[in-house]
């Protein structure tokens, strides 16, 4: 793995992390139409670093900084409230949107992949 590389997996763990700390907040200040937007901004994410990485690695990335923002954002801290809201379906929605959005692009194939077939196994 290239220095490249690596500092590309680094900015996409970041990016994550941003994405997931915006889209908490998007999703609490204007529910219905924050959540498309967040999960929108989620869905350019993915497909960016899949894009950018040639792969899947990316997007594994990119949701693990999602995911770390989004779990840090939930816990509660030790004075008993938590550090943003986490307001009823919305919050679970966000998790479950994002969650398929990066199984999705994680796990799609790129136009440059030829299809499979039985005849030509290699």
């Amino acid at each position: 793995m290239t220095a490249g590389r690596i500092a590309a997996l680094l900015g996409l763990l970041v990016a994550g992390t941003v994405t997931g700390l915006a889209g908490w907040l998007v999703v609490d200040l204007w529910f219905p139409a924050g959540l498309l937007l967040a999960v929108l901004a989620l869905l350019g994410l993915f497909l960016g670093a899949r894009t950018a990485l040639g792969g899947g690695l990316g997007v594994g990335v990119a949701a693990a900084g999602w995911f770390l923002s989004y779990v840090l954002l939930g816990v509660p801290r030790p004075e008993g409230d938590f550090l943003l809201g986490s307001s009823g379906m919305g919050m679970y929605a966000y998790l479950l949107g994002g969650s398929a959005v990066a199984v999705i692009c994680a796990t799609m194939r790129g136009p440059v992949e030829p299809p499979v077939s039985a005849s030509n196994r290699g």
